[in-house]
């Protein structure tokens, strides 16, 4: 096999200004073909290589925006929190006391009630009735009681003169005791008499709030069945919450007259701040729950202005000590990593190195830092996620680590 190519190409000679000479170029054989295909694969790999030359330039590194905040050194409480429920001190279920018609009701269902208020007030004509016989019969018996004693005293005289036999002087005395004793009976009487009636007159044995009303006007109620309203103390009122068994030892070494325990309501309106109530430690229960591990604590609280609700669910916290001088820095400053607790801080330069930490305490926003921070330093709060060490900063803001204790 032959194969044949024919190449014209045209030269210009640029030193002479020559016309371009025409020169033919005739190949035969396998050879030929080989040294065109390395030409032409020489001529690809330079402009190849002249296409993908990297071109050197400086690269810029990015400027993070940041928030940042300065350590301080702070006296910060330890604090204890947890769950906690409201329970009245009193609650108490009014019955009738006596039988009848129920008359007339003297409060609506849900006032507040003072003690010593009137309630309720039941028919009193069958007691009226009642007590005017129990009179009329201490009426007449002490007739008979102080007619038996002049008698058995007109006995005594004659008896001492021998004129009556003993028998008759000592039945005239026991008569004159027996009429006595009807008479302290029928003052009982009367006194039972004055009681029911007086029952008729519910009144309220505490300051509280009244719940539902059980009973209308014209039922009948019954003598110690019938439960008509029930009254809850709402001021002062109890909050009871539990607590590790672990804490039990720093919980009792507490003066019981300062241990105070803080209350906090969540208020679901969009603009309301959570409200706090104040109260004091009043009871640590004498057994731990071995099904929890856990023991029962009771804090008392004034409610004056009535926030605390019976059986409501309030975030309940004592404050345990105080550390003195510690270092502190908003929590969102600290980072947990492979090796553990780090954040990012910022030195004069503007760049942030990532220091290694241990925090102990973290209590209303912020972090207790034992090692690795110093008063005054500088740490990132926010914008931590596009840092590395040696990142260069810019600070958008600043926020204060003084907050509310």
């Amino acid at each position: 096999m032959e194969l044949v190519m024919n190449h014209t190409i045209a030269l210009e000679d640029a030193a002479t200004n020559k016309t371009p000479r025409r020169q033919i170029f005739a190949c035969r054989g396998r050879s030929c073909w080989s040294r065109w295909l390395l030409a032409l694969a020489f001529s690809t790999s330079l402009i190849t290589g002249c296409k993908s030359s990297p071109i050197s330039s400086h690269e810029v590194q990015p400027i993070v925006p940041v928030t940042i905040a300065k350590a301080q050194a702070r006296d910060v409480p330890v604090r204890l929190q947890a769950i906690g429920s409201v329970q009245t001190i009193s609650s108490i279920s009014i019955r009738a006391l006596v039988s009848g018609e129920l008359k007339s009701v003297g409060f609506q269902q849900g006032d507040r009630v003072h003690k010593g208020q009137i309630l309720f007030q039941i028919d009193p004509q069958p007691y009226e009735a009642a007590l005017a016989q129990a009179h009329a019969n201490l009426a007449r018996d002490l007739a008979n009681a102080t007619r038996a004693k002049a008698q058995a005293l007109r006995y005594a005289e004659l008896a001492s003169l021998g004129v009556v036999s003993a028998e008759q002087n000592e039945q005239a005395q026991s008569t004159a005791e027996a009429d006595e004793s009807v008479v302290r009976s029928d003052r009982a009487a009367v006194d039972t008499a004055k009681l029911n009636l007086s029952y008729c007159t519910i009144t309220s044995p505490i300051d509280g709030r009244t719940g539902g009303l059980l009973v209308q006007p014209g039922n009948l109620v019954q003598q110690n069945t019938t439960v008509m309203v029930v009254i809850n103390q709402i001021a002062p009122i109890y909050v009871s919450f539990a607590v590790p068994q672990q804490f039990l030892q720093p919980l009792r070494a507490l003066d019981s007259s300062s241990a105070k325990v803080r209350a906090t309501i969540q208020n679901d309106h969009p603009q309301g701040e959570p409200m706090v109530e104040n109260g004091t430690l009043s009871f640590i229960n004498n057994a731990i729950d071995t099904s929890t591990g856990t023991i029962q604590l009771m804090g008392t609280f004034p409610n004056t202005k009535e926030r605390l609700w019976p059986s409501q669910f309030v975030n309940t916290e004592i404050v345990l000590s105080t550390l003195k001088g510690a270092v502190v820095v908003p929590t969102a400053a600290v980072q947990t990593g492979q090796n553990g607790m780090y954040l990012y801080v910022v030195s004069s330069n503007g760049t942030v190195e990532s220091r290694a930490i241990t925090s102990t305490v973290s209590t209303s926003g912020l972090s207790v830092i034992a090692q690795g921070l110093a008063p005054g330093e500088t740490v990132v709060v926010d914008g931590q996620v596009a840092l590395f060490p040696g990142a260069k900063v810019s600070v958008q803001k600043s926020v204060e680590t003084a907050m509310a204790l």
